[in-house]
């Protein structure tokens, strides 16, 4: 069923005083959606391209090429005495740290809260708004090039269309996470997206572990797995510090094999076959250092061990279980676990070891109300049985 659109009115805003008006009002608000618009293909660092919001009676098209800086709107952002709505926003929380130094102080993510209620996750705009409010959004700027002007009026209309219906969006998801007493949930999950949108930023800690994502990995041995590690530090500082993006600087595949050859001198690189020659100064640099670090100090590699056999069926089991679960409850199963986190449970068991805490299944509510349930059937404490074969949730349970 199509609805009509809410009412409410539509300004662009592209000057200074304009900006210093908006935020006003917003402030006053104490409340808001957001979204952006941003590209980030040729750049390390996403060019910020436009700036949507809604209050419950005006939308607000910001364009960050014209209105100056926009100190002013971030400040509220950050502010936790004001309500920020998204839709899977872990880019505008990204924004948000690099140009405020901090992420929104109090958000609400639609996507996350769908996943809470029943409904899919993750589950896009567009399906969203249709699910919930039974209007379906257009798609035709998806590709569009946000960064030329003057926008055209099908650009505007997209760009609005984007934050249109976060706020009833979000009155519905918000009455439903309260009748299901899940609004602390809710919360927990805005907390690790927010601190998810920090931790692969270059100042961060996790940041020293990334290389390690890198393909090819385990045929180096510790001293080429530490060139490979300085490699990536070196690339992502000067693919920080150039705004280029990664890639640009030296492949992924590249780094691999530069670790081989070990190069020492520059003249070494010729031979590799896309590798800008301007870096091969910096490079050797890079190698020589690694090469010099005592063999205590280099990277182990990651042994793949190998699963029993039942440890695969285990987790396959634990897995519908949790589906029914999840269905029963008004959960999206992906939310609540994958299959990393099913394997952790199993192996810890089987291996008698710690629970792997850094799982999703052993912290906050996840470990209050769904590991306990699946411990029930691991450890044998409770059966499971096909009951109906025509029903989403086809289970029968039975204390074992």
């Amino acid at each position: 069923m199509l609805r009509p659109e809410p009412e409410a009115t539509e300004k662009l805003i592209l000057q200074p005083d304009e900006l210093a008006t908006c935020v006003v009002h917003l402030s006053a608000c104490k409340h808001f959606g957001l979204d952006t618009e941003f590209v980030g293909e040729d750049s390390y660092h996403p060019r910020l391209c436009l700036v949507q919001l809604a209050t419950e009676d005006t939308l607000y098209l910001i364009d960050p090429l014209t209105v100056g800086p926009l100190d002013a709107f971030w400040n509220l952002g950050v502010d936790p005495a004001n309500q920020v709505i998204v839709h899977a926003g872990r880019e505008e929380a990204r924004l948000c740290h690099r140009w405020s130094g901090r992420t929104p102080g109090k958000l609400f993510d639609l996507q996350i809260a769908a996943g809470l209620v029943g409904l899919l996750y993750p589950l896009g705009h567009g399906p969203l708004v249709n699910k919930v409010l039974g209007v379906q959004l257009a798609k035709g700027e998806t590709l569009t090039e946000w960064r030329h002007r003057p926008l055209t009026r099908s650009q505007i209309c997209y760009a609005l269309d984007d934050v249109r219906y976060l706020l009833p969006v979000w009155h519905q998801l918000s009455e439903r996470l309260e009748k299901l007493q899940r609004t602390n949930w809710a919360l927990e999950e805005f907390a690790r997206l927010m601190a998810q949108a920090t931790t692969d930023l270059p100042e961060s800690a996790a940041e020293s572990e990334r290389w390690r994502k890198l393909k090819s990995l385990g045929t180096l041995d510790r001293r080429r797995l530490a060139i490979v590690r300085e490699l990536y530090h070196w690339r992502e500082q000067t693919a920080a510090q150039t705004n280029r993006p990664a890639r640009v600087i030296v492949r992924d595949d590249l780094l691999i094999e530069i670790a081989r050859r070990g190069p020492s001198k520059a003249k070494d690189l010729h031979v590799v076959r896309g590798l800008a020659k301007r870096f091969g100064d910096d490079i050797v640099k890079v190698v020589e250092r690694a090469k010099a670090l005592p063999l205590d100090e280099c990277p182990t590699a990651y042994e793949r061990e190998l699963d029993p056999p039942q440890v695969g069926l285990i987790v396959n089991v634990l897995g519908a279980a949790l589906a029914d679960f999840a269905g029963r409850n008004h959960l999206a199963a992906n939310l609540v676990a994958g299959a990393a986190d099913l394997r952790g449970l199993v192996t810890a068991r089987l291996q008698k070891t710690a629970p792997p805490t850094e799982s999703l299944l052993f912290q906050g509510w996840r470990a209050a109300h769904v590991l306990p349930e699946l411990e029930a059937i691991l450890e044998g404490r409770r059966s499971l049985r096909v009951a109906d074969l025509a029903s989403e949730t086809p289970f029968a349970y039975g204390d074992a």
